[in-house]
């Protein structure tokens, strides 16, 4: 939660939230890297709901920073590109969220050092690791064993 406040406080003077830096960014990359994802694509490569992306792109496309045009290949999809300003705010955004992401991981030794790299493993091993759902039952709560 640290870390999402102090990305929070460096964007907002750039008018943006944390949840729609993560629909920029990686638009943002995706655009430099040739593609021009579809909602659902950038849902997908982000982590992101498809619902939410839904959601956020409709603001951002309010906002002006992102335009929403169809797709010739499939009427149902809603294909997504950065605006001008949009590429101009999503670059400035990265760069502060870059900085922030060094002077955070100093303790390790910086954003590129083997303990920050060990660390992102490990945080990527327990993010993708399945989860199972399970209620607590009575004999959980008599023994002290809770999931």
């Amino acid at each position: 939660m640290r870390w999402r406040t102090a990305i929070d406080r460096a964007i907002t003077p750039l008018g943006l939230t944390h949840a729609q830096y993560a629909v920029l960014a990686p638009l943002l990359g995706m655009e430099r890297a040739g593609r021009r994802p579809s909602q659902r694509q950038l849902a997908d490569f982000s982590g992101l709901e498809p619902l939410y992306v839904s959601k956020l792109a409709r603001a951002l496309e309010r906002s002006g920073l992102i335009e929403r045009t169809g797709n010739p290949d499939d009427t149902r999809a809603v294909q997504l590109a950065l605006t001008d300003r949009g590429r101009e705010v999503a670059g400035r955004a990265v760069a502060l969220v870059i900085g922030l992401q060094e002077e955070l991981t100093a303790p390790l030794g910086g954003l590129h050092s083997p303990r920050t790299r060990a660390l992102l493993e490990s945080l990527h091993a327990l993010l993708d690791a399945p989860t199972t759902t399970r209620r607590p039952t009575p004999s959980d709560t008599e023994t002290g064993e809770l999931p």
